[in-house]
């Protein structure tokens, strides 16, 4: 017989999906890479706005619905609660693919399972600074 593999050496396993595997590893039994979590269904694309529950993350997509009476389009957006597994690491403001898995909890029924990079424009409520720029001083007025 052969020694079971520790959870740290595990290998990243193929999901199914054409993704490329985080280089980084995890503990999670819900991560798609290295626990026990299948993915089918739906796989979707969105945009970070939220990652400030635990291993949990808010995708948001947009789309644009056609009114007919106005000869118009309206901005419709839907938020999915997605696993953020910790071997991804996904900040707020990228664009991430997301799958569909059983569900995970009362809410969570999608997990991440790729970063697409940074979004081509800002999140709402993400702050306009960024990393290692200083606020600019404000003047005195007399």
């Amino acid at each position: 017989m052969t020694a079971a593999r520790s959870p740290s050496a595990r290998r990243a396993h193929d999901i199914g999906l054409d993704v490329r595997a985080p280089k980084s590893r995890c503990d999670d039994r819900h991560c798609p890479f290295h626990g026990r979590l299948p993915v089918r269904g739906q796989v979707l694309e969105g945009t970070v706005v939220s990652t400030s529950m635990q291993r949990t993350a808010v995708v948001e997509r947009t789309l644009l619905h056609y009114v007919a009476k106005f000869e118009r389009y309206e901005k419709r957006r839907r938020r999915y609660l997605a696993h953020a597994p910790p071997c991804l690491n996904v900040p707020v403001g990228h664009r991430v693919r997301i799958a569909e898995t059983r569900p995970l909890s009362k809410l969570v029924s999608f997990c991440i399972v790729e970063d697409l990079g940074e979004a081509a424009h800002r999140v709402r409520g993400e702050e306009a600074a960024t990393v290692g720029e200083a606020p600019p001083a404000k003047e005195e007025t007399g």
